[in-house]
């Protein structure tokens, strides 16, 4: 790959801050609009552009002390902030009044995004990834799981996606022997959490690079257990921790999330599915469980289901009202499967076909008079009602994890476009040498990293304790990065990017679902990131 570089620029980093701050700025003005014309539930789209507008501001902002370690880190964090600026003016052009924003206020950044959104510059970007700045045991981390996702996952992917086959068990029982189920579980329970930065980091770095092997059969796979861990570890009962974490741990169980229904997706408040007391047969005290979930991500494969179910029978309690519990099941087949109890209950589970992240599967399951011990209540009598916050707790790393399953799924479709652009040859020269390719695998560059530096920087805030915020941002910021990412390595494949003998076009469908799951992009833009701006302003 050639490009020009005698008259490259230099980074400066310091008017990139100056310039963030700026944009920091007007988001606030807008954040202080959108509050006093409304808010976010009558100004939809102000709101969705401000959450991100906003996200991509912390990204670049993010992006800084990385900048400063080294030159091409500075050129990508400075090539990142022009980008940022770029698509914030794209947004406010022709809605200043809506923003109550002027846009005079950032035209002293044209000069530098002019410098560093050239073309020629971005060009020089096309083979620049670089460094991580990780630490030596991350750096193990990273090298663990990136070598097993080349050998076991990534050979594997494309089979299971374009036949909707299962995660091969050989996955399931090589990530466990790894101990990669148990990286967020503390050690007293049989995991590997020493808490501190490790633990948000670990699974992070571990989450990209499965997932940079395949979406379906590998960066999801390690998400499911610590969803339900980190629930048991905000409210279940210390019996309840000894006799589940140790087995999530280790893979003895693989669990499954129930939680969305037909009518209520994000809207969990609306949850119908109810549990009622009742006795199984031999006079054991327990819950019967009826109703139906959707979007059950592994449900076929798991042995439980973490199952939030309505406990209380006054609906306009809403989440008030709501239970969780662990429900065992048996093993189902990936296309369907129908089990009934020696306690008198059914479930039955319906595939749910997919255009992409295939392998782990998503269903539907119904069920009849399910019967639940009632030791499998998450903090049995004390957490009836709470049901809703134990979920929210495990969820509370989903949107972390999602982004870097983003990142993986960005950087796979990186490395596609470029391998692919540099041995094909059109109109006599490689596909490499044009300058348009360049641009855009430079972009990539600056994107890929800017996503992953902003996702390391909130692992560590979530380690203290806090970057709820900050979650909810780079998982708004980078599962959109990621559709533009596969789009464009889709397109510099030509018409072979839509032949599925090529990985990208498996990469293309598969960033699709991250801005849909773990919390859709406009509920979450709507109803968690404005929100928080505009109650961050009116304090």
């Amino acid at each position: 790959m050639t490009s020009t570089t005698a008259s490259l620029p230099t980074p400066d980093l310091q008017t990139a801050a100056a310039i963030i701050e700026t944009a920091r700025a007007m988001v606030g003005k807008g954040v202080r609009t959108l509050a006093a014309t409304g808010g976010p539930d009558v100004q939809q789209v102000l709101a969705y552009d401000l959450a991100h507008a906003a996200s991509a501001v912390e990204t670049a902002r993010s992006m800084l002390d990385y900048g400063a370690k080294g030159n091409a880190e500075g050129l990508l964090a400075c090539a990142f902030t022009a980008d940022m600026v770029h698509d914030l003016i794209t947004r406010l052009i022709g809605r200043e009044k809506l923003w109550g924003v002027n846009p005079a206020d950032i035209a002293h950044a044209h000069d530098f995004v002019a410098t560093f959104r050239d073309p020629e510059f971005l060009a020089s970007l096309a083979s620049t990834q670089g460094p991580r700045h990780l630490d030596s045991d991350f750096e193990m981390v990273q090298d663990t799981f990136r070598a097993f996702a080349n050998k076991e996952v990534a050979p594997r992917a494309e089979h299971v996606h374009r036949f909707n086959e299962d995660v091969p068990e050989a996955i399931i029982s090589g990530l466990a022997d790894m101990g990669a189920f148990g990286l967020s579980i503390p050690a007293e329970y049989g995991g590997y959490s020493e808490g501190g930065d490790g633990e948000y980091m670990g699974n992070v770095i571990a989450t990209e690079e499965l997932s940079r092997g395949s979406l379906g059969i590998g960066g999801s796979l390690i998400t499911r257990p610590e969803i339900l861990a980190r629930a048991l570890m905000k409210g279940g009962t210390e019996e309840q921790k000894m006799e589940w974490l140790p087995k999530l741990a280790s893979a003895e169980v693989l669990a499954a999330v129930a939680v969305t229904e037909p009518d209520f997706g994000s809207d969990v408040a609306g949850v119908k599915t109810t549990a009622t007391p009742g006795e199984a047969p031999d006079g054991r005290k327990g819950w019967r469980i009826n109703g139906v979930k959707t979007w059950c991500t592994f449900g076929a494969r798991a042995d439980v289901l973490m199952l939030l179910a309505r406990t209380g029978t006054d609906r306009s309690l809403g989440h008030k009202g709501l239970s969780l519990f662990i429900v065992p099941k048996p093993h189902g087949d990936a296309h369907g499967f129908m089990f009934s109890q020696d306690e008198g209950g059914k479930m039955e589970g319906r595939p749910i076909d997919t255009i992409g992240y295939r392998g782990m599967h998503s269903y539907e399951i119904a069920l009849d008079n399910w019967f639940v011990p009632a030791e499998n209540l998450i903090g049995l009598e004390g957490g009836l009602g709470k049901g809703f916050y134990f979920q929210m707790a495990g969820f509370e790393n989903g949107r972390l994890q999602t982004a870097a399953r983003a990142v993986g799924v960005m950087q796979a479709a990186y490395e596609a476009a470029y391998d692919y652009a540099n041995n094909r040859v059109v109109f006599g020269k490689n596909v490499a040498e044009y300058q348009l390719t360049q641009v855009k695998l430079g972009r990539m560059a600056a994107i890929i990293q800017a996503s992953r530096q902003f996702s390391y920087e909130v692992a560590k805030l979530m380690a203290k304790g806090e970057g709820t915020m900050e979650a909810s941002m780079v998982k708004a910021y980078v599962c959109k990065a990621a559709e533009w990412v596969s789009r464009e390595a889709m397109q510099i494949h030509g018409g072979f990017g839509y032949a599925e003998e090529y990985s990208v076009s498996r990469l293309f469908v598969d960033a699709r679902v991250l801005s849909i799951f773990e919390g859709a992009d406009e509920t979450l833009c709507l109803k968690v990131i404005a929100r928080q701006l505009v109650d961050a302003a009116g304090k």
